[in-house]
């Protein structure tokens, strides 16, 4: 599903990141193939979108659908390719969507959201009923539930060590961070980090701790007692 969205996302000359405005539920970037979509969408007809939207449900809560898109190949004028990027485009965003709590994630933020996509009005009603209504995956059922069971990190430990000389320098004095991860799966991982790879890691690290900030900021994802 990722693929084909980077697929249909370069066809129509976007990177994946995509260039849309962001700052709503789909992030500070709008991804590459919901704005495919939402351009795509816009030259469907409602029967013709509300059976891809099902499929795209089907496909998160795990099932198969191969033969839904088929079927639907198969009675429509839609290429493969452009229902390569309306089913990613469509699968993205009610992934992101999915993944919000409905006690702070409000009706009203998402259907702005997706005016400012330009996706017609009774495209919209219709992904809002997935998402607010009786038409909503059941989360023990999706892939989003199924796709987070990795293993986490259990314990993380770390060390400096200076190599005093190597086989090329008699004295090196060269620091380097050793590090040791156990997951929860049992496995142990050990890896060495030189100092300018860490100091990265260190910028990355607050710069995600900043945009988490700024996003707790917004009044859609904020936090009420």
């Amino acid at each position: 599903m990722a693929a084909a969205g980077k697929a249909a996302a370069a066809a129509y000359g976007h990177g994946e990141s995509g260039g849309g405005r962001g700052g709503g539920f789909l992030g500070p970037r709008v991804p590459a193939e919901v704005e495919a979509m939402a351009r795509g969408v816009q030259d469907v007809g409602k029967e013709t979108f509300r059976r891809l939207l099902k499929v795209t449900v089907n496909a998160l809560e795990g099932k198969d659908c191969k033969e839904s898109v088929k079927l639907i190949a198969e009675s429509t004028n839609l290429s493969e390719e452009q229902l390569a990027f309306l089913i990613s485009g469509m699968y993205t965003l009610l992934r992101e969507a999915l993944r919000l709590p409905l006690s702070t994630f409000k009706q009203e933020v998402f259907t702005e959201d997706l005016k400012e996509l330009r996706i017609p009005e009774d495209f919209i009603v219709d992904f809002s009923s997935v998402i607010f209504g009786n038409r909503r995956p059941a989360p023990e059922g999706t892939a989003l539930i199924q796709g987070s069971r990795l293993p986490s990190v259990q314990d993380f430990r770390w060390r400096v060590d200076v190599a005093i000389s190597t086989s090329s320098l008699a004295r090196a004095l060269q620091p380097s961070i050793l590090m040791m991860m156990k997951l929860s799966d049992g496995t142990a991982h050990r890896f060495e980090v030189p100092v300018a790879k860490f100091q990265e890691l260190r910028y990355n690290i607050a710069l995600i701790l900043k945009e988490m900030n700024d996003l707790e900021k917004r009044s859609v994802l904020k936090i009420q007692d």
